[in-house]
Parts: structure tokens; sequence; C-alpha cells
């Protein structure tokens, strides 16, 4: 059976960090209202690509998406005339917010759903008051109307390149995403399938790893090992497949002066494997 890792890769989110005790933490401890996780991490969509295959690798049926930072709402594809109210005045279109909140409330009463409210700084401080409310009661209130949540079947995911409104922070688990992993795997030749006289070549490429200070994931690894039996035979080679399959490479620092010796050693005992290896792939 799968770990968490290996299914949030399958669900497109890969990374040699190993969420398993924080998913636990959030799943199985105490919360007074709805369980929530606080994505933090570097700058950039990848801590919304975490949240999302979450979601998935956890198996909920049912993940709702908003972001904040969308102004306006898509157009319908069949547009309906404005409704009136009893005086006859036009009411305005109902939020965009409204309608996911509504609909995970209303998915939640028989199967689990995760809403994933995305980049909340740039929701106005009343809907941060607002939405914790709703954390600890389960209830969504516009337009008169109310909307329950099942407590027991809905998770909700909040991300934000800013510091959360503090009682939000406080009633959340807080999890971080790098933008790269930091966490180093060492591989071995019989992880991909290759004979043990593949381990000179990939201990120098490790120490190339870790002159850039990075370390690939599995498929990111298999990637340039493709490349490296099919046409890898000169430094500048190898930085370009580095560069197009690993994650996170300061392009500028791969391309220095600093990084030759290591890339020419590398390439060095590429050519010595390849020199008496046959490979088929």
């Amino acid at each position: 059976m799968k770990n968490l890792r290996e299914r949030m890769a399958d669900c497109g989110f890969e990374s040699n960090e190993d969420y398993e005790y924080q998913v636990q933490c959030l799943l199985q401890g105490p919360f007074a209202g709805i369980r929530t996780l606080n994505i933090q991490g570097d700058a950039g969509r990848r801590k919304t690509a975490f949240a999302t295959a979450l979601a998935q690798a956890l198996g909920y049926p049912h993940v709702i998406y908003h972001d904040y930072s969308e102004r306006k709402p898509p157009p319908p594809e069949v547009r309906l005339p404005p409704s009136k109210d009893p005086q006859g005045r036009e009411e305005a279109p109902i939020d965009v917010l409204d309608c996911r909140m509504s609909e995970a409330c209303a998915r939640s009463e028989g199967e689990d759903t995760v809403i994933i409210l995305d980049q909340l700084q740039e929701a106005d401080f009343r809907e941060h008051i607002r939405l914790y409310r709703f954390l600890l009661s389960g209830e969504w209130h516009f337009r008169g109307t109310t909307h329950y949540a099942n407590l027991k079947y809905l998770l909700v995911f909040l991300i934000s390149e800013k510091p959360l409104y503090h009682s939000l922070q406080k009633h959340s688990f807080r999890i971080w995403v790098p933008a790269i992993s930091s966490r180093k795997i060492s591989y071995r030749p019989a992880d991909f399938g290759l004979a043990e006289r593949a381990a000179p070549m990939m201990e120098a490429l490790d120490q190339v790893f870790d002159a850039l200070g990075t370390s690939p994931t599995r498929s990111e690894y298999e990637r340039l090992l493709f490349d490296i039996h099919q046409s890898v035979r000169t430094a500048e080679e190898l930085r370009h497949s580095l560069f197009g399959w690993v994650e996170g490479i300061d392009r500028q620092h791969l391309f220095s002066e600093s990084l030759r010796e290591p890339l020419e050693k590398a390439v060095d005992t590429i050519l010595l494997y390849l020199g008496g290896v046959e490979i088929k792939l």
C-alpha cells in the first residue's frame, strides 16, 4: 500500500518531504469546530498544488476551491434575467465565496468534503472574522439564510501569503511547504534497476546536488538518468538536463564557474560507466 507521499505524487505533488505525521495531527487532534489546516510556505503556487493533491490523496470525494484574488466570477454559460426583491429592486448576484461555502456545507452533510480557501491575504479583514466564526460554529450566513456544515465531514484548507488573522491561526494546524525539498534522499542503483557499478556515477551526481543545495525527487532523478543514458556526454549537456528536470535549481549558480569541477567529475564518471554497460530503455 502506498504511503501519503507516494499518493500525493500520483495526484501531481511530488516532494521528498514526508507529511504523514502532520496530517495525522490534523485529522486526529482535538478541534472545537471545523478541522482547519493552514498551509504556509515560500511564495508561489506550490502551496495550492499541495492542498489539491493532499485532498485527493486523502480520498475526499468533494474538493471545492476558492481564490480570494479573483475579483470577478467567471461569466455563466447561461445568462438568467436579474432577480428582483418584493419592492421591484434588482438584487445583486450572489458572491462567489457564498456560493462555494454553501456548496461545501451542503456536500458535507453526507460525504467528506474539503474546501480550499486560497490567497486569503486578498480578503477584507471582516471576511477573516466571518470565516473564524464559521470555523467555530459550522454556520455560514448570507442574505438572511444559514447553511450548516457537518463538522465531522468538512475539512478547511487556508492559504495566505501573509500571516493570518490571529484567531484564525490559533484555530488552525500549521504545515510548511517549501519551494524545494530540503530533505535529502540517498538513492542507490537498485532503486532504478541499475547494476551496482553505477554507484560511483550516482555518488558524483550527489556531489553536484550538494553543491547546488538541492535534492531531486524520484521522478526527477529517473528523468535525469534517462538523459544520462541517452545523450549526456559533456558538462554543458548535464547542466541543461539538470535545469530541465530538477525543480528549484538556481540557474545562475548551475552555470557558474564554481560548479565546473563537480560537473566535469560527474561527466567523467558517466563516461566511464557508459563505456562498459549496454543500456536498453
